[in-house]
């Protein structure tokens, strides 16, 4: 979850999909026993390089099914659909080519596509900061912090939300690496209770622009899902 620090090259594309990712969170919080299970189907990040320091990214939520299940009133719902539509720009301040460390910046903002179960409709976006630092024998890691302003309940407002993430990875073999990763959330709303996960991964490179990832995110915390496995491949051409 922790973004990269590096751009595309200028002129080159990457495209980065999930073949399918999962979702099961179980909330018992207030005497409650609501059980979420959400799919999402082919979650893709299109990305483009401008300059060679700077590309533009395009993350489409694809087609989501989200299932729910209230244990205490016996009631289910469904819902499913397309989800939102991201535009990202990224900045690289230093490191892209060469270093010990690469820093950029990363705004984005939420396109107000039309609401729906899973849309809220409203414009929505923030600013991204992920901080690479490249460690000995083959070990490397991630640094993320994110501000987001996401629209309030009572749609009167916006609130923030902060992430942090860090992330610790590992080259096994030549082609196999593998990470672990600590993911929070926080939020300005009042009631919002932060969320950890702990995250675990690993990525083995098919060619020399090709990577398959797979993973799983593990919430420690009542309010973060409870765990979340994925599998996707990135290709840059």
């Amino acid at each position: 979850q922790t973004d990269s620090a590096y751009t595309v090259d200028a002129g080159h594309f990457q495209v980065e999909v999930d073949f399918v990712n999962y979702t099961y969170d179980r909330s018992t919080e207030g005497g409650t026993d609501l059980r979420t299970r959400a799919w999402t189907i082919a979650p893709v990040n299109l990305k483009l390089g401008l300059l060679n320091n700077v590309d533009v990214q395009l993350v489409l939520d694809s087609h989501a099914r989200v299932y729910t299940n209230d244990r205490i009133t016996r009631s289910t719902g469904k819902s499913s659909g397309f989800g939102d539509a991201t535009t990202r720009l990224k900045v690289n301040l230093w490191g892209n080519d060469g270093g010990k460390t690469a820093l950029a910046l990363m705004p984005f903002v939420k396109w107000p596509l039309s609401a729906s179960s899973l849309r809220n409709g409203k414009t929505e976006g923030g600013l991204i900061i992920p901080l690479a630092i490249e460690l000995a024998e083959g070990w490397g890691m991630g640094l993320m912090t994110e501000l987001d302003f996401v629209r309030n309940g009572a749609n009167t407002g916006y609130d923030r939300e902060w992430v942090n993430s860090i992330t610790v990875g590992h080259d096994l073999t030549e082609k196999v690496g593998c990470y672990l990763e600590f993911f929070t959330v926080t939020g300005s709303a009042r009631g919002f209770k932060w969320q950890g996960q702990v995250d675990v991964g690993f990525t083995y490179a098919l060619k020399v622009n090709v990577q398959l990832d797979a993973g799983c995110n593990f919430g420690v915390t009542k309010s973060a899902p409870d765990y979340q496995p994925f599998i996707g491949i990135a290709y840059r051409y």
